[in-house]
């Protein structure tokens, strides 16, 4: 496996929530990071992978059938609770 190198900058605050975590996982930082970006474009790519399987496109272009819905009230048990 090739490695490639990248300068990361965090913010202090979630560095130090990273290697509590890395810590409670007993790895190191830099495994810990790597592991949390490959969930991350792994997640990105299975969900891009399902929509195009599909054949809906990205994402965001299922806002434009959810226009086409009828304006129903909601189904009893799924109403919104009123603002406090």
């Amino acid at each position: 496996m090739s490695k490639g190198t990248y300068p990361l900058k965090l913010p202090l605050s979630i560095k130090k929530a990273a290697q509590r975590l890395a810590k409670e996982d007993g790895v190191s930082l830099n495994q810990w990071i790597a592991v949390a970006v490959a969930e991350k474009v792994g997640s990105v790519e299975t969900a891009a992978g399902f929509f195009a399987r599909r054949g809906l496109g990205a994402p965001e272009d299922l806002v434009s059938l959810m226009r086409l819905a009828p304006n129903m009230p909601p189904l009893p048990g799924d109403e919104l609770e009123a603002a406090e």
